[in-house]
């Protein structure tokens, strides 16, 4: 009896392009790829364990989101934010997120759709109850992508994603710097209130206060300990 013989398909080019992509993006958020890390992109791919085709396309879209700066003959470098890079940063993630809480609150979601930010602000209040800021800070995380996931504007949500993705090393490593992120968190919990009931306005509102307030915050962080850049 002849056995046929199902091999796996290879993985297509895309996929490789998009593995390379999130490896590399992974190893900047994380400051394995520091502010200023600069290597030939044949370093890069090696220390991928892959080819320099998909890591050379990763390496522009990521570019493209000005996380790295290609530089000829000398490889890529890991884009460092400066401290007034942030106040920019802070205040583009600041207008797309307020109106993210307008257009979600607009919809009037049901509990199912929101239960991603209901059960981001439930693990953040475990967090702190444990004094854990490293998942408060995930948690955090997972509230402010699942609000402009919801919003349902894409193009809003992309810049959002890729504004916010070029400050996250400067919230990590403020993290412990600051004060118990008790004030941040009741701010959460008004937000989803107001999206919940549908009031647009509350949630729109309330959105920017603690953004604007967040981005003070780092403001003195950055100053009062010269960080120049992160």
């Amino acid at each position: 009896m002849t056995q046929t013989k199902h091999n796996s398909a290879p993985k297509s080019s895309k996929s490789l392009v998009e593995l390379a992509y999130e490896r590399v993006k992974q190893r900047i958020l994380d400051n394995k790829y520091y502010p200023g890390f600069q290597a030939l992109e044949h370093e890069v791919a090696q220390d991928l364990g892959m080819s320099r085709t998909p890591v050379r396309e990763a390496l522009i879209r990521l570019k493209h989101e000005g996380l790295v700066e290609m530089i000829p003959r000398r490889g890529v470098r890991v884009v460092p934010v400066l401290a007034e890079d942030m106040q920019e940063i802070y205040d583009v993630l600041t207008s797309l997120e307020s109106m993210a809480a307008e257009l979600l609150a607009r919809k009037k979601p049901d509990a199912m759709t929101l239960k991603p930010m209901r059960d981001a602000t439930q693990a953040m209040e475990v967090a702190l109850d444990n004094d854990d800021l490293d998942a408060w800070a995930e948690a955090d995380e997972k509230f402010h992508r699942a609000l402009i996931d919801l919003c349902g504007n894409g193009r809003l949500a992309q810049m959002a994603n890729t504004v916010r993705d070029q400050g996250h090393r400067a919230r990590m490593v403020t993290l412990r710097l600051r004060e118990k992120p008790l004030a941040s968190a009741n701010e959460h919990e008004q937000v989803l209130r107001a999206i919940e009931k549908g009031d647009w306005q509350t949630a729109r509102d309330v959105h920017y206060n603690h953004r604007r307030r967040a981005s003070e915050e780092l403001t003195e962080i950055l100053e009062k300990y010269r960080l120049p850049q992160l």
